[in-house]
């Protein structure tokens, strides 16, 4: 079978008491992936995760392609923030996200969540509030009267009169009573269930919440005149990662408090956070934390305040409510031993949905009619609201721009292909082809190809030299910061200078050889030890002629899958020596130079060993291809350095990053319409109230959350099935059956824990059909 990892970046919005909602999104991510995981290992699952199971196993038998998914990159802010830091750990541990559902419908709250300081002490406190609160929650067309269940009317009504009553002018919830509500989420998943990790052995986990630094941390920018200043940057992203080799792990408890805590201080809803805050609960909770130093100096960049226990925190959705760029960013360094196709998913609980106005008669009031927003309601979009809507049309056109250049080069190749198996069969004779690939004859035949191309590249080749070697450098200096974090951003720039120093000092800036043509020997020297990208690009550049080959065939070819299985363990030789956790323990004196670190680099990594290594496995599979095939193939292998040279400069030193252009789906109300259209409004509670709705009533919460996993199922059979195309793709009636059996499955396995629901569990079921 042809193997092909299906890899999410999951981006979390946020959206205050839709996090709930978004619970249950996640928690069909969590049981899709523990599905892959079941169906790899040849193990059962049930509820909805046997659906899953079922849908990877009829994709299989459809197309010939076995299917892994897995999520590895996980970033949200905010309400998502939260959700994002349980689903990293889940995955990255085997934890189980169930007993994370009850407390989600338990403590979620208002009355759990209201500081004891603010909580009235009787029904007499601010009486003069109780006239306020029942002419908003009496009058005519209110959002009680016009979305809650009659049942539940009561409970709403009583809820929000204790909320409006609490104190004015300062944060009705508390920020302790949140963070042991979120110490007591760890330790339920401590408790829970535990089954095998969500992810291969070596893909490392990557988290990113975004949290905004009220005070703001200054950040040097360069300009030409004045040449230094510096600014004040609010946006803070705290990165966790769960990486076996590096000998991280996503284990730092309090520190993953501190990031769901700081990411969902709702401004006015929620103090701000510090530090501080943390410590009291710890202490009264007798947990220690080793590693707080570690987190200061690693997530909190250095601020004006003389502890940095004072750093205030607040929400991360005012500033970054849709993290991509760090998401984008850890595409870097990612693993692969077998054919990707990467998704951006992001969830959005209410893209469609915008607020009514009311007339004084209590009717809803849309298009010319509706009045223009008065002063509060201006002032309260502008610090809130509009920051946080803010649409994502850059972070997307960012990606697809990625893919469109990825696109163009292929385009490129294709248009040189004739000419460079041309200049690649002259170069070797007729007759070489004939000949059975050994190691030996690949590392010959490859140092061959690689003088021609350079040498027939003329004057193109010192701008494609001079770039590989800036490529290099820049990332060899990149390394060392992280390796040997310097002490401020003078003493990187000064690092960065002596690196350079030192490559001139060597000779490797004079690129081209002595007769003005092809590259000096110390600079294939230099290539040999450090060229890292260029391995990469070349075995995936053979991965694709390999997906040509197949394309011919009328249907999957053992030889080929093991030529596929030689790529991409070569590839994986090369990708883990990329990684930071390959030199993680580098030993590298403190006061030693920086030709130091570049020959312990080039010594850690070994390059012509791992060469070596590679050809042995490319020369099995090729030695099991058909003549014509393998003819094809290595036309392409040694014919790489003609394209590169030509590409790499358009490529601007970038490369491919994983395996094809990547794509972009959203999980939303909007999109998830195999039961019911209408987007949020139709079907969430939580929306209401500004988004706190859900806070004020259980009946809202077990609504929301029971559609949180309905979409999710929805949305998640659409992706998976999307990743196989043409032929072998599922046709509509497939997975509308595969559906149906997921939202049976879930409203079999929710209709026991949520008593308030049962009508609508009712309702969905005549829907389904």
């Amino acid at each position: 079978m042809r193997e092909k990892e299906l890899r999410f970046a999951l981006i979390c919005y946020g959206g205050i008491s839709l996090a709930v909602y978004m619970h249950g999104i996640t928690k069909e991510i969590w049981r899709l992936a523990a599905a892959s995981r079941a169906w790899h290992d040849g193990s059962a699952i049930d509820g909805s995760g046997a659906i899953y199971r079922k849908l990877l196993a009829a994709i299989e038998a459809k197309s010939g392609v076995r299917l892994r998914v897995l999520a590895d990159i996980v970033a949200g802010a905010s309400a998502g923030g939260i959700n994002a830091i349980f689903l990293a750990r889940a995955l990255a541990t085997g934890q189980s996200l169930d007993p994370l559902t009850d407390l989600w419908l338990e403590d979620a709250d208002v009355d759990y969540l209201l500081d004891p300081d603010a909580r009235p002490i009787s029904a007499a406190t601010k009486f003069w509030a109780v006239p306020i609160a029942g002419w908003a929650m009496k009058r005519r067309g209110n959002v009680i009267d016009r979305t809650v269940a009659g049942p539940a009317q009561d409970e709403v009504r009583a809820k929000l009169s204790r909320f409006v009553r609490a104190r004015w002018f300062e944060p009705p919830f508390g920020g302790e009573t949140f963070s042991e509500l979120i110490l007591d989420a760890f330790d339920a998943m401590d408790r829970g269930p535990r089954g095998p990790v969500l992810v291969p052995a070596g893909q490392p986990v990557d988290l990113f919440v975004s949290v905004t630094d009220f005070a703001g941390h200054s950040m040097p920018l360069s300009l030409h005149s004045p040449p230094r200043v510096t600014e004040q940057e609010h946006r803070l992203i705290l990165h966790f990662r769960q990486d076996g080799r590096a000998g991280k792990g996503l284990d730092d408890m309090p520190a993953l408090a501190v990031a769901a805590r700081a990411t969902a201080s709702f401004p006015g809803a929620f103090p701000p956070f510090t530090l501080r805050e943390i410590d009291r609960v710890l202490e009264k909770r007798k947990i220690d934390w080793p590693g707080r130093a570690d987190f200061i100096r690693v997530q909190l960049p250095a601020g004006e305040e003389a502890d940095p226990a004072d750093r205030v925190l607040i929400d991360g959705s005012v500033l970054a409510n849709a993290p991509f760029r760090p998401a984008i960013a850890a595409l870097k360094q990612r693993p692969a031993r077998r054919e990707i196709d990467r998704r951006f998913v992001y969830i959005d609980p209410k893209p469609d949905y915008r607020s009514i106005s009311f007339a004084p008669s209590g009717e809803p009031v849309e298009g010319d009619a509706a009045p223009l927003p008065g002063f509060l309601t201006t002032i309260l979009g502008a610090l809130s609201e509009i920051p946080r809507e803010q649409p994502i049309r850059e972070n997307v056109e960012a990606i697809e721009a990625m893919s469109r250049r990825i696109r163009r080069m292929q385009h490129i190749v294709d248009a040189m292909k004739v000419e460079v198996e041309e200049q690649v069969a002259a170069l070797f004779g007729s007759t070489f082809f004939l000949d059975t690939p050994t190691p030996a004859r690949l590392d010959r035949w490859r140092a061959k190809a690689q003088s021609e191309a350079a040498s027939r590249a003329g004057f193109a080749y010192p701008p494609y030299g001079h770039l590989k070697l800036s490529a290099i450098v820049e990332e060899i200096a990149a390394l060392i910061d992280r390796l040997a974090p310097p002490e401020g951003a003078i003493h990187r720039e000064h690092r960065r200078a002596l690196l350079w120093d030192e490559v001139r000092a060597r000779g490797l800036d004079r690129i081209s050889g002595k007769k003005g043509a092809g590259a000096s020997r110390d600079a294939i020297a230099f290539f040999r030890t450090h060229d890292l990208t260029f391995r990469i690009r070349r075995l995936r550049f053979l991965a694709r002629e390999l997906d040509a080959v197949e394309a011919t065939r009328d249907a999957r070819d053992a030889d080929c899958e093991a030529m596929r299985g030689a790529i991409f363990a070569a590839l994986g030789l090369y990708l883990e020596r990329e990684g930071d956790s390959w030199l993680g323990d580098l030993d590298v004196a403190v006061d030693a130079g920086v030709g130091a670190w570049i020959d312990a680099i080039a010594e850690r990594r070994d390059l012509p060993a791992v060469d070596r290594e590679g050809d042995g496995l490319l020369a099995v599979g090729l030695a099991g291809l058909p003549k014509d095939d393998r003819r094809q193939l290595l036309l392409a292998y040694l014919g790489y350095p003609f394209y590169d040279i030509a590409t790499l400069p358009l490529l601007q030193g970038e490369g491919y990053d994983e395996f094809d252009p990547v794509k972009v789906d959203r999980i939303s109300p909007s999109d998830a319409t195999a039961i019911r259209t209408g987007g949020a409004a139709a079907m969430l509670k939580g929306i209401e109230f500004n988004s706190f709705g859900a806070f004020f009533s259980r009946t809202y919460r077990e609504n929301d959350y029971l559609w949180g996993r309905l979409h999710g199922a929805d949305r998640l059979v659409d992706i998976v099935a999307s990743s196989v195309t043409g032929e072998g793709a599922l046709a509509k009636e497939e997975l509308a059956a595969i559906k149906r059996q997921a939202f049976h499955a879930i409203l079999d396995e929710e209709e026991g824990r949520l008593p308030k629901v049962q009508a609508l569990i009712a309702e969905i079921r005549g829907e389904i059909g």
